[in-house]
């Protein structure tokens, strides 16, 4: 009895560094995010951009915050689906003295991002056209991502990160008059009447 007591006592012991090597395996790391900062005229947004799963989004969006192309320009446009659900769209808007060559599409099926609420995400016409334009998501809106399963253009938008701080910010830009008038085709009715400004837009990392 002694004997295989002692011997269970050594099989255990032999268990242990195998437990805790591996309870001591390094875990995947977290996918890298780049932190950009935008001050604007309604207060601070800070985005969280997915430098590993969308790199080539991500990578043109840092090009425009290095090269200060989106100082000066606005949120210009609030699509109000219903209260607190819709997005806001600014950037750029196709001024051909700030915008960059238009970038690769990166659907959703491919980062494996989603266009949850507070969501970044580029604006575009076709499937890799989208240069200095994007807009943030109030609101789930799972429309917005790729769905093979569809007919026609069915790539959706190229998510690429996420409002870490200043979803109040992004609320009142959303609830802002808008004019009735302004804008063309789908846009018409959703221009705001006032633009927020984008006063700097600078990486904190």
């Amino acid at each position: 009895m002694h004997r295989r007591f002692v011997l269970a006592a050594l099989g255990l012991a032999a268990a242990f560094p195998a437990l805790a090597q591996e309870a001591a395996a390094p875990l995947e790391p977290a996918p890298a995010l780049a932190h950009v900062r935008l001050q604007t005229s309604e207060g601070d947004i800070l985005l969280a951009l997915e430098k590993d799963r969308a790199p080539v989004t991500t990578a043109n969006f840092l090009r425009y915050v290095d090269q200060k192309r989106l100082d000066g320009t606005s949120f210009y446009r609030a699509t109000r689906v219903a209260p607190g659900f819709g997005l806001i769209q600014g950037g750029a808007r196709n001024d051909p003295r700030r915008a960059l060559p238009p970038i690769a599409h990166e659907p959703t099926s491919k980062t494996g991002l989603t266009h949850a609420d507070g969501t970044i995400s580029m604006a575009r016409a076709a499937p890799g056209s989208a240069t200095g334009d994007f807009f943030i998501t109030v609101g789930a809106m799972p429309t917005m991502d790729a769905d093979p399963s569809q007919p026609g253009d069915n790539l959706g938008f190229a998510a690429f990160g996420r409002v870490e701080q200043g979803m109040d910010v992004v609320h009142r830009i959303l609830d802002a008059p808008v004019s009735p008038t302004e804008g063309e085709g789908a846009m018409r009715g959703q221009m705001l009447a006032s633009p927020v400004k984008i006063i700097t837009a600078r990486r904190v990392d």
